[in-house]
């Protein structure tokens, strides 16, 4: 079997890239749910601290308890963003590694696929700490009057 040329080994290496490329333009849409998500924690809180002044006593103290909670919703979304992001980071890299294989001429399974894995533990790691920013958000809402 004669050797694969310069062109075949790119055209491969595209080949296998396109589902990690699929799986970038997923993690970006969760990046882009966790970021406004995170933006409107921000936002409600914000807007918490500018009516802690005028506040009477019992509300202030409610008011706080709101905070503890948008604060705590903020280090989970946090984290959840901290965590996609090192999955689309990793998998670039698995990208690059499978490119640098074939114009380096070496084996990149090994590499690529500890990447792959590390990048899927990161996602669902994150995942996890969206799910727990959730729950939270749902275990604190309040509908109706009060």
């Amino acid at each position: 079997m004669q050797p694969e040329t310069g062109i075949t080994a790119v055209a491969h290496v595209i080949q296998l890239s396109v589902a990690p490329v699929f799986l970038l333009s997923a993690v970006a849409a969760m990046l882009a749910v966790m970021i406004n998500r995170l933006s409107r924690i921000v936002d409600r809180a914000r807007g918490l601290e500018a009516s802690l002044p005028g506040a009477a006593p019992d509300t202030s103290a409610a008011l706080h308890a709101q905070l503890r909670t948008l604060s705590s919703r903020a280090r989970l979304i946090n984290t959840a963003i901290t965590l996609c992001t090192t999955t689309a980071l990793l998998v670039c890299a698995v990208i690059g590694t499978l490119f640098l294989g074939a114009f380096l001429n070496f084996d990149a399974s090994v590499p690529a696929a500890l990447l792959f894995v590390t990048a899927m533990l990161a996602l669902f790691a994150g995942l996890l700490s969206f799910l727990r920013e959730i729950r939270l958000a749902t275990q604190t809402l309040r509908i109706g009057p009060h």
